[in-house]
């Protein structure tokens, strides 16, 4: 019996995907786990496996077309189950008349010319609708073909990796990193009807921008923020962390970010709230802790996710957050390293920055934006000291807590970072 494949959830912040490319054709073999389709989203391209072995007997979609998760996009089955067109009856040639016997003296009649034999009937191909042809034998995806419109780029000059060459969106964003001058050609924007050249032709938002003009939208539309600042001195954590990658090899080296990743992480077991959803008028608080990191990659913003960020090592949280940040910037990132995060880290602490608020992403109900810890002039005991200090901010869900339960738990963070050994120590 045929069986749908749905959609799978793939961690999309759009909430769907775009259909690239089938990798299976109708009447294909697929094995379990086997690839038969690329999806592509934002800056992530993911494949979709098969659920389940059988023959490939239907495509539901179309590349070009976009699906949610669940959303029905292949049937697969048995192979008496693949729809095929019926044969056509074999036509008869009509019974010739009768011959009458030629009159005496009347000429012989000539014999019929033989019959024509009938055209073969072109054989259909599988149902496989990869890519486009855009000319002297260029395929592309929709999405390449798309973007190469975009940016008035041949796709002539561009190289394919895709099955049976054809042009991937990788291959054009490649392309485009790494054009010479020329390769892309600029259109001069028309001067506007009412006169103001000092205005600028507006260009079309990226599909990463979109998503997150979407998502942002929808949060500050929905979600009621409200933001509690805190202040942290960071000497001591920064002076451990010096001390810990000097002992370590590179893959082991901890970041600022992995360290405020950690302290966040079991700052939440105290405050579970904060690690909670708020979906139909109740508070669904997440059974485990999986802290993202906002990445900022080419064109905006993505984010990976630790699992389990409160029982996991330092070093396994620092070697796998680098592992990520790399595949998410070569545009290679896997369904398990963008979806579900409970609780966000937005550092801004690499570019110079006093103070950031961040914008919380849905579904969740916090995010602790990150400034820059820089040598500051503070009194302790009466004296004028310099200290190490970063201003941490939590942007919270008034639906789901108050600004009581935000600031403790902006002192039990502080606390963890002032004395930071705990963060070192096991889970």
């Amino acid at each position: 019996m045929a069986e749908i494949i749905p959609m799978p959830d793939l961690g999309f912040e759009a909430g769907e995907g775009e259909l690239s490319v089938w990798l299976k054709g109708v009447g294909d073999a697929v094995a379990v786990g086997e690839p038969i389709a690329e999806f592509e989203s934002d800056k992530v391209t993911l494949e979709v496996e098969a659920p389940v072995a059988g023959i490939l007997l239907e495509h539901l979609i179309q590349p070009g077309e976009s699906a949610g998760a669940g959303a029905p996009i292949a049937r697969v089955g048995e192979p008496h189950e693949l729809s095929s067109p019926p044969a056509p009856a074999p036509t008869q040639a009509p019974a010739p008349p009768p011959v009458k016997p030629p009159e005496a003296g009347a000429p012989e009649a000539e014999a019929p010319p033989d019959p024509l034999p009938a055209a073969p009937q072109e054989s259909r191909p599988l149902d496989r609708v990869p890519a486009e042809p855009v000319g002297n034998g260029v395929l592309a995806t929709p999405i390449a073909l798309r973007m190469a419109r975009e940016h008035n780029l041949d796709l002539r000059r561009v190289a394919g990796s895709g099955p049976g060459g054809r042009i991937l969106r990788g291959d054009v964003e490649n392309h485009l990193a790494e054009a010479r001058p020329g390769a892309i050609e600029e259109v001069a924007p028309r001067p506007p009807e009412d006169g103001n050249r000092s205005r600028t032709a507006g260009t079309e938002a990226s599909s990463l921008r979109r998503a997150i003009a979407r998502r942002m939208s929808l949060s500050k539309q929905t979600i009621p923020h409200f933001y509690i600042t805190s202040s942290v001195t960071m000497d001591d954590a920064l002076a451990l962390r010096k001390q810990f990658n000097s002992e370590f090899p590179p893959d082991m080296q901890v970041t600022v970010n992995d360290m405020v990743m950690k302290a966040a992480a079991l700052a939440l077991r105290d405050f579970p709230n904060l690690n909670a959803s708020y979906v139909d008028d109740r508070i669904d608080v997440h059974a485990e802790i999986n802290v993202g990191a906002a990445v900022a990659v080419d064109g905006g913003v993505m984010r990976v996710v630790s699992r389990q960020t409160d029982r996991s090592p330092i070093a396994d949280v620092a070697r796998e957050n680098r592992a990520m940040i790399e595949r998410a910037r070569a545009g290679r990132a896997t369904p398990e390293d963008v979806s579900g995060s409970t609780f966000m880290v937005s550092n801004l602490g690499g570019y110079d920055t006093d103070h950031f608020a961040a914008i919380i992403s849905p579904p969740q109900a916090a995010i602790l934006g990150v400034a820059t810890a820089r040598e500051t002039a503070v009194v302790e005991e009466g004296q004028v000291v310099v200290r190490t200090v970063m201003q941490v901010t939590i942007s919270a869900d008034h639906r789901v807590t108050d600004g009581a339960e935000c600031a403790l738990y902006l002192k039990r963070l502080k606390e963890l970072l002032e004395a930071p050994i705990r963060l070192f120590l096991g889970g």
